[in-house]
Order: structure tokens, then C-alpha cells, then sequence
């Protein structure tokens, strides 16, 4: 017979064997314990109720003025004051979500988009052709030459635009429109957008235009078939988007174009008036100004757009803000939808900015800040 103490030893490695062999989790520590809102609320102490006092010396930050309070935003981080038109870039209207001061959101920096070939025909979805340009239809030799008064009551036509031949130059070209775009997180669409969730097609009806609208000719709808032609073979119009530290991204020739030339198409995504009353995006642009204003459509460029989206409006308070349009704003009926086209009004030279002028329907975008 062994000895006890051989026993207890024997004993004592099964016992150590189970232990080791446990797989049964282990007895939960003690939960946390944290205050109630009420124990909180007991020992906090009070804070002073702000009222209309507390905003009687609210002054801009910049101009350090108090003038003109209708005008002055406040930053819902710092609770700092600025004047509309003191920011830079200058904002157009109050904001009906957040809004954040310079000092707060910091610096924007705009990242330069890689001139790499590859790189921009991924970005704008260029399909690549064979080389032969495209070129105006030549079907007017044939026709039959009309009398001299006829010539003197003829119409302007629209012209399509001249592509840049410099490919070097065409590039840095289209990657200012790709780095603008990157920087509002953006897509590049060069035509309109109908999402399920917004508009259906079917609901861009020209015939609804309160009063008509017009008819885009024949020989103008030839014109605009080009420009779609050109820009989907990688042929953008010579412009290039700017960002100044006053009017935002702005955009400007870069070389001759001609009275009458059609130099955009307005793009974006379709949606209902109704539907955008309370939206903040300062780009929208009427589409169909429909007799029932429940029909009513605009092309929101907050998502996808194209070139259009940063060229500037003129100030409409001011002569000197009227001298500088040099495009105008036109809406068609085109095979049945409506269509906004950018149209030179006058010729316009290298280096000179774009401007056209916001309120040529509604009259309703506040331009008075403009510069």
C-alpha cells in the first residue's frame, strides 16, 4: 500500500491534469459602472443661457465691421463671423446645412491631376478613333445658291468649336478639367444623367416649356452632333479651368474662339425643382420651366458634370459686371428634350476668363457679391 503522501502527490497532478485540460471560460470580470445622466446633470455646473445679447457685438473677422448682419455666417465650430462676400472664394448664399470657417476646414489644396495620356482618357472616357478629324457637314456646296437678299435675312448658325492641335497643349488642358473635377469629387459626364431615384427621361418634355421653346435648327443640331463627336475622340474645346483665390475654379480661353461658337453643354444629373428647394449646391441650372411648376426640371452638376460646372456668372448689379459676359445661356428643344447649350456672344481671346450671365430666365441667383 502506497503512502498517503504518494497519494496526495498522485492526486494533486490529475487535479493540475484538469486544470490544464479546462476549456470552460472563465467567471466574467465585474461590468463597468457608469454614472447616470442624472448623477451627471446633479454636480454640473450651470451654464449661461445664450441669448440674442450674446451676439450684439458680432463682428466679421475680417473686415472686423458689423454692418450688414443679414450677410454674416457663423461658423458652427468656432461660432466666428464672416461676410458672404468677405470669404474667399466668395459664398453666394447662407447655407441651409453646416457651414465651417477658413480657419476651421483649413487650407484647400488642389492636387495637380498626372499629365499622363493613359490617365486622362481613363478619367474622361475617351474612345479612341482612327485619325482622320472630324470636320463640318459639307452638304450647304450642294445646295442651291440662294439670292442676296435671302443671304442678308439668313440666321447665325452655330459653329463648332476648333480643337487645340497641340496634343501637349490639349493635355494640360483637359488635366486642369480632371484636377477640378477630383477636387469637388466629381465624375466627368458630358451628357445629362436620369437616375431611378430623381427623373425619368420620358419626363423632359420641351412641349411642357411654359410659352415654347425653340427649336434647335437643322444645320445646328449638326453643329452640337460634332462637338459630342470631337469630345468623345479626346478633341476638348481650348479652355482651361483656373482656380482664383476670389471667384473659386474659374475657366478661360486658351486660344481664339469665335462669335457664335457652341463651347458647352450643360450637364449633370435631371432632377425636380421641387426636389432641390433646400439643396446648397450653387450650380443648378433650369432645364424645363414647365407650365405646372411640379414639372419643373433642373441639371444638378453636384455629382457629375462637365467643363460648364466652373465657368462664372457675371455681376448683374454693375456695368462693369455686364461688360464681361462674353457667353450666353440658350435652352432648346432638341428632338423633343430640352437642352442648355453655352454659346460665345462675342469672340473671345486667349487668356480671357468665361463669364455668362446667371439670371437669364429667373432672374432669382443672387449675383450682387460678385466681383
Amino acid at each position: 500500500m502506497a503512502p498517503p503522501s504518494s497519494c496526495s502527490a498522485a492526486g494533486n497532478r490529475k487535479s493540475n491534469c484538469r486544470v490544464r485540460k479546462r476549456t470552460a471560460a472563465p467567471s466574467p470580470s465585474a461590468p463597468k459602472k457608469f454614472r447616470s445622466m442624472e448623477e451627471i446633470m446633479r454636480v454640473a455646473l450651470p451654464a449661461a443661457p445664450v441669448s440674442g445679447e450674446y451676439y450684439v457685438d458680432l463682428r466679421c473677422q475680417e473686415c472686423r465691421s458689423g454692418d450688414r448682419e443679414e450677410e454674416i455666417l457663423l461658423c458652427d465650430n468656432c461660432d466666428q463671423g464672416y461676410h458672404l462676400y468677405c470669404l474667399r472664394p466668395i459664398v453666394v448664399r447662407v447655407p441651409s446645412g453646416p457651414w465651417f470657417c477658413p480657419s476651421c476646414v483649413g487650407e484647400r489644396s488642389i492636387k495637380r491631376f498626372p499629365l499622363v495620356q493613359t490617365k486622362i482618357i481613363d478619367f474622361f472616357r475617351i474612345q479612341m478613333a482612327n485619325d482622320e478629324k472630324c470636320c463640318p457637314s459639307q452638304d450647304g456646296k450642294k445646295r442651291k445658291r440662294r439670292s442676296i437678299v435671302m443671304y442678308k435675312k439668313r440666321r447665325r448658325r452655330l459653329l463648332p468649336f476648333n480643337p487645340t492641335e497641340d496634343l501637349a497643349l490639349r493635355l494640360q488642358q483637359m488635366g486642369s478639367l480632371a484636377a477640378a473635377l477630383t477636387a469637388m469629387n466629381m465624375e466627368f459626364s458630358n451628357e445629362l444623367t436620369y437616375l431611378p431615384t430623381m427623373v425619368d427621361r420620358s419626363s423632359n418634355q420641351a412641349n411642357l416649356e411654359k410659352g415654347g421653346m425653340q427649336v434647335l435648327p437643322r444645320e445646328d443640331k449638326e453643329a452640337l452632333e460634332l462637338c459630342k463627336t470631337m469630345n468623345k475622340r479626346g478633341e476638348c474645346p481650348p479652355l482651361l479651368v483656373v482656380f482664383d483665390p476670389i471667384e473659386g475654379f474659374t475657366v478661360q480661353a486658351d486660344g481664339l474662339i469665335r462669335d457664335m461658337t457652341l463651347v458647352a453643354e450643360y450637364t449633370g444629373d435631371v432632377d425636380y425643382l421641387k426636389n432641390r428647394e433646400h439643396d446648397d449646391c450653387d450650380s443648378m441650372m433650369t432645364l424645363l420651366l414647365a407650365t405646372n411648376p411640379s414639372d419643373t426640371l433642373v441639371i444638378c452638376p453636384d455629382k457629375r458634370g462637365n467643363i460648364s460646372r466652373f465657368i462664372n456668372g457675371i455681376n448683374n448689379h454693375t456695368r462693369d459686371g455686364r461688360k464681361k459676359q462674353n457667353l450666353k445661356c440658350v435652352r432648346y428643344n432638341v428632338d423633343g428634350e430640352c437642352r442648355v447649350l453655352l454659346v460665345a456672344c462675342r469672340d473671345i481671346y486667349c487668356g480671357e476668363r468665361l463669364y455668362y450671365d446667371y439670371n437669364g430666365y429667373e432672374k432669382e441667383y443672387p449675383t450682387h457679391n460678385f466681383v
